[in-house]
């Protein structure tokens, strides 16, 4: 692409235009932004097979109903490792890494179709969940560095609603289930993601990273500086560290069993078939996702923290009725809000991760943003088998854990606020406990 193209106004046509972004983007953007998305596209599907087929699945590996939490709890131990790969980013460049963990990813994908018991599941799928949780923190980190700052909060709500659409194509492979089985819905979503691998050599670095890529020194051990960069954070942002981290972990904790188990429950609790399944998650999830975009669109305006907060509270009370267990008649359309919330906080939060601290640390902040998250949700989703055998079912046992939600509300209101301001601006705001010990 030429220097030309890439300052050249993007017409964006792959969106109507009420969901396009505010001020619009470059040519340079557009591409940077469709190469991640398609990605994240692609990615959705991926991890959301596991949660439409988890009877089908059960059936043929022989796990036990009390063990489903614990079966992805374990996936999830994988961000530690995404963890390591994020960090690497800082050091090596986010176009290198991205190119390693989307071919990582795809071809663990492909492997899982055909394993043979459960073990080899558990380890195909963390494997695959380790490159694909690296491949969602890096993708937040470029859409940050990348796109201007009126357009960041739509870029963040469209790249989680691209992610999640990846969700609804696997629902319309899950009607074929009973043709193509499980393991054919893997194979065929990795097909996509080779796509998507080829294509990538054609995403540039990010300026932001070129820009201090000299400051980047050669070190004999990568893992000693990416742990250096994470002491230097926590002495430079104690204070905004450690309340997004906690705002993080309390809403890890309360919404990941939730999001899990939705398709689940829906089949053994609200008996639906494969069928009515996909025909309450696919229209569901595209309004859901629809108003996620225009949710982004609208934390330019009002702010990430208002739009997040009222996310949440959303999230919270939806979910709690969807698993109330109450005889409603509709009760099973509750999952749309609920869902909405969910996803509508979840890019937010990677999007603010990667928004309120220096491109230095950027990269390291959004790993360790999705690692607490993951491994927070990896402690909830164990904790449900037993509450499960406790309480006598899944709905009064994630309502339970859906209580640590008011401390994620109240938190995110104590964290720097973002909208409209350039990443520059927000990482020269001293620390807020730093401000006032200098008074």
């Amino acid at each position: 692409m030429t220097a030309d193209a890439e300052d050249r106004p993007a017409n964006i046509r792959w969106l109507p235009p009420g969901l396009r972004p505010p001020g619009g983007l470059t040519g340079r953007q557009e591409l940077v932004f469709l190469l991640v998305g398609a990605a994240a596209l692609f990615g959705g599907y991926d991890t959301n097979v596991f949660g439409f087929a988890v009877p089908q699945v059960q059936a043929s590996l022989h796990i036990a109903e009390d063990k489903i939490g614990l079966t992805v709890s374990i996936f999830r131990l994988a961000a530690i490792a995404a963890l390591v790969l994020a960090w690497s980013a800082d050091l090596v460049g986010r176009r290198r890494l991205l190119l390693f963990t989307i071919a990582g990813q795809a071809l663990a994908t492909f492997a899982t179709g055909f394993v043979q018991d459960y073990t080899q599941f558990l380890w195909a799928q963390t494997i695959t969940r380790t490159f694909g949780y690296a491949e969602e923190m890096l993708c937040y980190v470029v859409i940050a560095e990348e796109i201007s700052a009126q357009a960041r909060g739509w870029a963040n709500g469209t790249l989680a609603a691209m992610y999640y659409a990846g969700g609804g194509v696997a629902s319309l492979v899950f009607i074929g289930i009973g043709l193509y089985g499980w393991r054919g819905m893997y194979v065929i979503g990795s097909v996509p993601i080779f796509l998507v691998a080829y294509l990538r050599r054609y995403l540039p670095e990010t300026k932001r990273f070129e820009l201090r890529e000299h400051e980047v020194e050669k070190v004999t051990s990568r893992i000693a500086k990416a742990l250096d960069l994470t002491r230097r954070l926590l002495h430079e942002h104690p204070r905004r560290i450690a309340t997004m981290l906690v705002a993080i972990a309390a809403y890890g904790f309360a919404i990941w069993p939730a999001a899990v188990f939705g398709q689940k429950y829906l089949q053994s609790v609200l008996h639906f078939t494969p069928g009515q399944t996909t025909a309450l998650i696919l229209p569901g999830g595209l309004i859901a996702v629809s108003f996620n975009i225009l949710a982004g669109r609208l934390s330019d305006t009002l702010g990430r923290r208002a739009v997040i907060f009222f996310a949440l509270l959303v999230a919270l009370a939806s979910f709690g009725t969807f698993y109330s267990g109450i005889h409603w008649p509709y009760v099973a359309y509750m999952w749309v809000p609920g869902f909405f919330g969910f996803l509508c906080a979840d890019s937010l939060f990677a999007g603010l991760s990667a928004e309120i601290f220096p491109t230095a640390y950027r990269a390291t902040v959004s790993g360790l943003r999705y690692v607490v998250s993951i491994l927070c949700g990896a402690v909830s989703l164990a904790l449900e088998g037993p509450l499960y055998n406790l309480l006598g079912g899944h709905g009064p046992a994630l309502i339970v854990l859906m209580m640590t939600m008011p401390i994620a509300m109240i938190a995110v209101l104590r964290l720097p606020e973002p909208a409209g301001r350039t990443l520059e601006d927000i990482a020269a705001e001293p620390d807020q406990k730093r401000k006032v010990a200098n008074v």
